[in-house]
């Protein structure tokens, strides 16, 4: 499995309503992220807003490097549908061009040689 990959998916973390919780662990750090935060009931609402904040930030971040690395692969994968129809096209009108100016080519080759064989000697 990539680790790469795995990094980059934002973790979500499971909030224990405080009365299933004992007291010991009414009193224990909640880990979200890189953040320790303590229970809901002793956040004040300037550090919840704070917390929100960065959440929105990092997963923000998080989904606008995927975004960037999906564009560019989509773009790539376009471009190279769009080129290589180009190129095909292109091809074929060379070959077609070809065609015609071999024609023309053997056509006077083989006039100039009736026309040499016609004059008398």
């Amino acid at each position: 499995m990539n680790t790469q990959l795995d990094a980059s998916i934002p973790v979500l973390t499971e909030v224990i309503p405080l009365e299933e919780m004992s007291s010991e662990n009414a009193t224990a750090l909640v880990t979200s992220g890189n953040a320790d935060v303590q229970p809901q009931d002793a956040i004040s609402d300037e550090q919840w807003q704070i917390l929100e904040q960065t959440l929105r930030e990092n997963v923000l971040k998080q989904v606008l490097t995927r975004v960037d690395f999906v564009l560019e692969h989509r773009v790539r994968d376009s471009l190279a549908d769009v080129l290589q129809t180009a190129v095909s096209g292109l091809a074929e009108e060379i070959r077609a061009g070809l065609k015609n100016s071999l024609e023309d080519v053997v056509t006077r080759a083989v006039n100039q040689e009736i026309a040499k064989a016609k004059i008398p000697k």
